[in-house]
């Protein structure tokens, strides 16, 4: 591909440019997959690498050093990998920077995210604040939904759903009613000991934090 009427160095950061924009943007994860997500970062004992360059380089040891399979899962070509690994690029648009962001989080100290998370399912459980809307069901009748600033201990059974479900790629609208009943349980049943009956409706959601 040729262009016309841009100096060689211009031409060549549009030609490189392209390639990070060679597939779709990235999905942005929901309020409550990005909740669990802060959670998890908060038990890293190493801050993860900051730079494109660092974050490519960590990225390329969890696929076994294959720039192609790097290039695949961050949706560019391995043209453009491999120019960020060898330091020729090194200020991704936007889409490959949070790619780049998403990717290296995610991947960073698995063994120090599980044991949080087995933690979590065995023993701690989660704790969850949030203010949202919540409506109440019980014995038939209905309360007028409002909103609450809500901060509750969800036990270990209910975290180890909530995990599972986010493991296995549950989407913000699966997740929502486990969270739904998770509160109800531990906040508005006190744990089972009161109000068998209420059904609690969660819903728009302002501000969510989960901690393990």
């Amino acid at each position: 591909m040729e262009i016309t009427g841009l100096c060689p160095q211009a031409a060549r950061r549009v030609l490189g440019g392209m390639d990070d924009t060679t597939q779709p943007p990235a999905s942005k994860p929901g309020k409550i997959r990005a909740a669990l997500a802060r959670a998890e970062r908060t038990v890293f004992t190493r801050p993860a690498p900051k730079s494109p360059r660092a974050q490519m380089k960590f990225l390329r040891t969890r696929v076994k050093g294959s720039t192609q399979a790097l290039a695949e899962r961050l949706g560019v070509s391995r043209r453009t990998v491999q120019r960020y690994l060898s330091g020729a690029a090194t200020k991704p648009r936007k889409r490959l920077e949070e790619a780049l962001r998403q990717e290296t989080e995610e991947q960073w100290q698995p063994q120090v995210r599980a044991q949080a998370r087995r933690r979590a399912a065995t023993s701690g459980g989660l704790v969850i604040t949030c203010r949202a809307t919540f409506g109440f069901t019980s014995n038939g009748t209905s309360d007028d939904a409002r909103v609450r600033d809500i901060m509750t201990a969800v036990s270990p059974s209910y975290a180890a759903r909530i995990l599972e479900a986010q493991e296995r790629g549950a989407t913000d609208a699966e997740l929502q009613p486990l969270l739904a009943e998770a509160i109800t349980e531990s906040y508005f049943r006190e744990g089972g000991t009161a109000r068998a009956g209420l059904r609690v409706d969660f819903r728009d959601v302002e501000y969510l934090r989960i901690d393990f």
